[in-house]
């Protein structure tokens, strides 16, 4: 199979501090507000300030939650200002990549909301400033922080060697705004978390994709809204994923409808509730359920104050996480293409894009190096 020697976690020091962490939001959008609830709620860590383009909307936010912070327009000079230990970046995707790279090369560890950034070759250039820096980024893939996903990776190993994920996910949402009018909107805006979910249940790498996009004659999106995805993953495994955002009536969970077929049995997952299993032709089982520190942000958060704390290696750490951003990327390449994506030489051409874009030349220097000694690592096939 083929890795990313990027899985290895950076090296960075661990906060020593007895306090609370003090953090800073970047945006106050509705994702910021999540975010500022989630700060709010945790003793391990106090919000000392939130940053906005617009500083008046970040002041509406903490007045509308009822926190107190200082507010600002620049999440880096806020952080650094207020003596924080770390930023959240809950920004819009397309300034993942500024407000991050900012962070980073302040040596101001970043929390970051998925999608890394806007390009796997912007994730590309933030892996490469976090590993010069030494400097901690993490993106909040929320949907690991599920007790009913941990349950659903127990049965996955249970039936043992896994033939085939299926996922299916229809709904049909009126957002208004953006996702309405942008190009290939379910795979841009919410593919993300079943494919990370699949990647974390199988402990396996996507290898290749086929893809096809479409828009059913009543669809009010302007993008296609409906996909079939079957990606080829580095263990042999098969994850076909069929999902539609314009599919009225009997919709799933926001989670999908997950089926794992084994080489002992099935294992089926509605979404909501715990997993069901059965081995063979014996009786169907519920899954033991484990409890977990925290469920979405609030995992993400947790997890991400005890690697601050303890400078051990985390879920979700940029190396890793790259892997789940090609993944979109793939699917989309496949669908406008018609033809199967390999994901290494979509790697390898993201490296070729970042090399290109790269202004800063620290930067630069650990990208030419990953390009000059081969971005992949070969294992086991």
């Amino acid at each position: 199979m083929t890795s990313l020697k990027l899985d290895e976690p950076g090296k960075f020091s661990p906060v020593v501090d007895d306090g609370p962490l003090r953090l800073v939001v970047a945006g106050a959008g509705p994702m910021g507000k999540r975010w500022i609830d989630a700060i709010a709620r945790n003793r391990e860590v106090d919000l000392v300030g939130v940053a906005d383009l617009v500083p008046e909307v970040a002041e509406r936010a903490l007045t509308e939650l009822g926190v107190e912070a200082r507010v600002g327009s620049d999440a880096t000079e806020l952080a650094t200002e207020l003596g924080a230990h770390a930023i959240v970046d809950a920004t819009v995707p397309t300034a993942h990549h500024a407000v991050t790279w900012k962070a980073l090369r302040a040596h101001i560890p970043v929390l970051g909301e998925k999608p890394a950034a806007a390009t796997a070759a912007q994730a590309l250039s933030l892996a490469a400033t976090a590993r010069d820096s030494g400097t901690l980024f993490v993106v909040s893939q929320s949907r690991r922080y599920n007790r009913n996903v941990h349950a659903l990776r127990g049965t996955a190993r249970a039936v043992g060697e896994v033939g085939i994920i299926s996922v299916q996910f229809f709904r049909a949402p009126h957002f208004g705004g953006f996702r309405e009018s942008m190009s290939h909107p379910l795979l841009l805006d919410m593919a993300i978390h079943p494919f990370d979910t699949a990647r974390y249940l199988l402990d396996a790498e996507p290898v290749s994709v086929v893809c096809e996009e479409f828009n059913p004659s009543w669809s009010w999106y302007a993008g296609d809204a409906s996909v079939v995805a079957t990606f080829t993953m580095s263990n042999g495994a098969r994850l076909a994923y069929t999902a539609s955002w314009c599919s009225p009536g009997l919709e799933t969970s926001w989670n999908g409808e997950w089926r794992l077929s084994g080489q002992r049995g099935t294992t089926l997952w509605d979404g909501e509730g715990a997993p069901r299993i059965q081995y063979d032709d014996g009786p169907e089982q519920v899954a033991e359920v484990p409890d977990v520190p925290g469920e979405s942000i609030h995992g993400s958060l947790i997890e991400f104050v005890r690697t601050l704390r303890t400078g051990k290696a985390t879920r979700g750490e940029i190396g890793e996480n790259i892997q789940s951003l090609l993944m979109v990327e793939a699917a989309v390449r496949a669908s406008e293409t018609g033809e199967r994506v390999i994901i290494a030489d979509l790697l390898n051409e993201a490296l070729a894009d970042a090399l290109h874009d790269e202004a800063d030349a620290s930067t630069r220097q650990v990208l030419e190096n990953w390009s000059r000694n081969g971005l992949l690592a070969r294992g086991k096939d």
